[in-house]
């Protein structure tokens, strides 16, 4: 069976930034690697076949006012820290309608 090159290593070729560091790794080699991982081992096969395409509710852009402690503490979290608050929103909203 021919093994082919991974995706990323394909895409760091075409892009060329490969390093020293990185080698190719072929499919085979990744596919052996997950099998041989004891934390794959309960794992089944994922059938897509059903899947369908979820499209999140659009957003909509406000100006709002918050204390600068709440946007220092959302923004240290990293990266997100909108989608962060959005969900805390959201969590709070879901509570106040299951009353």
């Amino acid at each position: 069976m021919e093994s082919t090159k991974s995706a990323s290593a394909t895409r760091l070729e075409k892009d060329g930034r490969k390093t020293a560091q990185v080698r190719e790794v072929t499919d085979a080699e990744i596919d052996a690697g997950v099998a041989s991982d004891p934390d794959w081992a309960a794992m089944e096969p994922i059938d897509w076949s059903k899947a369908e395409v979820v499209v999140p509710p659009k957003k909509q852009a406000i100006s709002i006012r918050l204390d600068q402690d709440l946007i220092e503490f959302f923004k240290a979290e990293g990266p997100g820290y909108q989608r962060r608050i959005n969900a805390v929103l959201r969590g709070y909203v879901r509570e106040r309608k299951s009353r």
